[in-house]
C-alpha cells in the first residue's frame, strides 16, 4: 500500500498562510514609508552598519505590539481609541489624538516630498506637479474605493519593498562586516546615536500602526457582515492564529526591507564619507554613481511605491482615533455624505502635507524628526495598550497573554530608555 501524499497537507498550509495575510502585512509594510526609509538611509549613511543589529532585535518587539493591538481590535470589536476609552477619560484620549494627527501630518507632507523627489528623479517630472498628483490621487482613492479595494491594492503593494534586498545585493556589500553588525550589538554613544536609535525605534514601532492595525481588524469583520460591535466581539483560537502568522510575516518583511536599506547606504554613502544629506534626492543622486543606475533606480521606485501605501494609513489611523474618541461614524466603507468628519480628517491631514511641501520644509530632516517625535510619543500610548490589553472586562473575557504583555512591557521600558537617553547622554 503506497504511503499516503504529504502534497494536500503542504498546499493546506500554503493556502491557509495566503489566506491569513492581510492587516499585517499592510500594516508592516505601511511601517517602511519614505519617513522609515529616509530614517535608515541616514542610519546607514552616518552610522555604516553599527545599528544593523536592531533589525533582528526589533522584529519580535513590533510583532508583539502589532499582535496586542490586533488582538484589541478583534475582540473588542472596536478600534484601539474605542477600547481605551473605556479605561481613560475623553480629554486625554482627544489629547492622544490631537498628538497622532500632527505626527502624522508632518510624516504625510515629508512623504508626499520625498515621493515627489523621487518621482522627479524618475520621470524629469516637476516635484511639484508629484506632490499635487498624488496628495489629490490618493485622496480621492480613499474616499472612493470600497475597503475590500483599499486593502487589496495594499496589500500587493507591499511587494515593493523586495526591491531594497535586490539593491543591497546589487552593491555587493562585505557580507562579513555585515554579518558581525548583524549578531554583535554597538549600542550609541553620544546624542546623535541616541537620537538615532529613537528614530529607529519611533519608525519602527509607530503610534499611527497602532491605531490602524486594530481598526482594520474592525474593518475586516465588518466586511464579513459583523457590522455591530457586539456581533464582532470576541474572537475564535483560528482567527488569532491566522492574524499571528500574518503580522509575524508582515513584520518580518518590514525589518527584512529595514536591514537591507541601512546595508545599502552603509556600503555606499558611508564607505566613501557622503554623511549629509538634505532630501530624498540627495540620497538617490548619491547612490548613482557609487552603486549605479539600477540601485538609484530600485530605492526611487521604492519610495514612490511605499509612498502609496503609507499615506492612506496615516492619515487614515488619525481619522480612526478622532472617530472612536468623539463617536463619529466612521470607515473607509461608508459614503463621504455618511462620514463626513471621518473623512474630514483625511483630507485635511493630506492638505496640510501638500501645504508643508509648498513652503519649502526639508523632506528628509522632516522625515527623519518624526521618527523621532513618533519614538517619544510611541511608549506613553504603550502604557495605555497594555493596560487596556490586560483588562479582562475591556478585552471580553480574552486578554492578551502573559508572554505578550512581557514582551511589550519590555519594549515599552527600552523605549523609554532610549528617549531619556537622547536627552541625558
Amino acid at each position: 500500500m503506497p504511503a499516503p501524499s504529504k502534497t494536500p497537507l503542504k498546499v493546506s498550509a500554503l493556502r491557509r498562510i495566503a489566506a491569513a495575510l492581510g492587516p499585517g502585512v499592510i500594516t508592516g509594510a505601511a511601517d517602511d514609508d519614505p519617513s522609515g526609509i529616509a530614517t535608515y538611509s541616514i542610519t546607514g549613511a552616518q552610522f555604516g552598519t553599527r545599528f544593523l543589529w536592531t533589525a533582528p532585535v526589533l522584529w519580535p518587539l513590533m510583532a508583539a505590539v502589532q499582535m496586542m493591538c490586533a488582538r484589541i481590535g478583534l475582540v473588542t470589536g472596536q478600534g484601539l481609541a474605542g477600547a481605551l476609552r473605556q479605561k481613560y477619560p475623553r480629554w486625554l484620549l482627544a489629547t492622544a489624538a490631537g498628538a497622532l494627527f500632527i505626527a502624522n501630518t508632518i510624516n504625510v507632507g515629508a512623504d508626499l516630498g520625498g515621493m515627489a523627489d523621487a518621482g522627479h528623479l524618475l520621470t524629469g517630472v516637476p516635484a511639484f506637479v508629484w506632490v499635487l498628483a498624488c496628495g489629490i490621487g490618493i485622496t480621492i482613492a480613499t474616499i472612493r474605493l470600497q475597503y475590500a479595494a483599499i486593502a487589496k491594492t495594499l496589500k500587493w503593494l507591499a511587494l515593493i519593498l523586495a526591491v531594497y534586498v535586490v539593491a543591497a545585493i546589487d552593491v555587493h556589500p562585505d557580507w562579513g562586516a555585515v554579518l558581525h553588525a548583524t549578531v554583535v550589538p554597538n549600542l550609541p554613544h553620544g546624542r546623535d546615536a541616541w537620537a538615532t536609535l529613537v528614530a529607529i525605534l519611533g519608525t519602527t514601532i509607530s503610534p499611527y500602526l497602532f491605531f490602524w492595525q486594530a481598526s482594520q481588524e474592525v474593518e475586516e469583520e465588518k466586511a464579513a457582515g459583523q457590522l455591530t460591535i457586539k456581533a464582532r466581539q470576541g474572537a475564535t483560537a483560528t482567527e488569532i492564529g491566522d492574524r499571528k502568522i500574518d503580522i509575524g510575516l508582515g513584520t518580518l518583511f518590514s525589518n527584512v526591507a529595514m536591514f537591507f536599506i541601512i546595508v545599502t547606504t552603509a556600503s555606499t554613502l558611508h564607505a566613501h564619507g557622503q554623511t549629509k544629506l538634505a532630501t530624498s534626492a540627495d540620497v538617490a543622486a548619491a547612490l548613482r554613481p557609487l552603486a549605479g543606475p539600477f540601485a538609484m533606480l530600485l530605492y526611487t521606485i521604492g519610495i514612490v511605491g511605499t509612498g502609496l501605501l503609507a499615506i492612506p494609513t496615516l492619515a487614515g489611523s488619525a481619522a480612526y482615533a478622532f472617530a472612536e474618541t468623539f463617536n463619529w461614524r466612521q470607515g473607509i466603507d461608508q459614503k463621504f455624505t455618511r462620514a463626513r468628519a471621518f473623512y474630514a480628517v483625511i483630507g485635511v491631514s493630506i492638505a496640510i502635507g501638500v501645504a508643508m511641501d509648498f513652503a519649502g520644509i526639508s523632506a528628509v530632516k522632516a522625515l527623519y524628526w518624526t521618527a523621532v517625535i513618533n519614538g517619544l510619543l510611541a511608549p506613553f500610548l504603550l502604557v495605555g495598550i497594555l493596560h487596556a490589553a490586560s483588562d479582562r472586562n475591556v478585552m471580553c473575557g480574552q486578554p492578551s497573554s502573559w508572554l505578550g504583555r512581557v514582551v511589550v512591557g519590555l519594549t515599552t521600558l527600552a523605549m523609554f530608555a532610549a528617549g531619556i537617553a537622547m536627552f541625558v547622554v
